[in-house]
């Protein structure tokens, strides 16, 4: 589990077949092998450390899910560590599984922020709402617009600066993970699959 606050910006310093390695200083900081790293808000399972740098595993359906089979030696990425019990909740909950690649749209000026549109497939959208949480790129982000076929977020200063998303231009793509209750809501109103029942209730101890 992380929270979507990015730790620091890190390297891709090659990138072999089905493999990333990947220099870095602060997320290296009790860092074990088996740890979970969420790269761009992908998590991945450390599989090797060296001299400043990590290396992970990716596997076709993370390639199939995410933007990751697009990254070069020398492009950045951003980094965080699981969420540690007892530790500062500045985002929201998220899993580290990327729902789908969205792409950034535009990038208009407002004031000393950046507004970015992203679109986004239908079956991420039917989960985004406005002033809700979504995460791009691993980035816990406020949704302040929404259609039906694009959300749009206000980057200020700092998360350009500490994050990628200061060099994202439009027509790049970006990882998209919508908050998790959404989709347990969902589940549990009936959205894809049987309801709240008084069964169900009964079964669980609730009646």
């Amino acid at each position: 589990m992380f929270t979507g606050i990015v730790e620091e910006i890190g390297k891709i310093e090659s990138a072999p077949q089905g493999r990333l390695i990947i220099s870095a200083q602060k997320v290296l900081e009790g860092t074990v092998l088996g740890d979970s790293i969420a790269v761009n808000g992908t998590c991945l399972t450390v599989i090797e450390m060296g001299n400043g740098t990590f290396s992970i595993e990716v596997m076709p359906e993370t390639l199939r899910r995410t933007s990751l089979g697009g990254l070069r030696p020398g492009d950045p990425v951003n980094l965080e560590r699981a969420l540690a019990v007892g530790g500062r909740l500045g985002g929201h909950f998220v899993q580290g599984h990327v729902d789908a690649t969205g792409k950034i749209v535009s990038l208009k000026p407002e004031g000393e922020a950046i507004l970015m549109k992203v679109s986004a497939p239908p079956e991420i959208m039917r989960y985004v709402v406005e002033k809700g949480f979504i995460a791009v790129e691993g980035i816990s982000l406020t949704i302040f617009e929404c259609d039906a076929t694009s959300l749009s977020i206000s980057l200020v200063g700092f998360t350009r600066k500490n994050t990628t998303l200061g060099i994202k231009r439009p027509g790049d793509p970006a990882n998209l993970e919508v908050d998790i209750i959404a989709k347990y809501v969902e589940h549990l109103t009936g959205g894809s699959k049987p309801g709240i029942t008084s069964e169900f209730l009964s079964e669980h101890g609730f009646i």
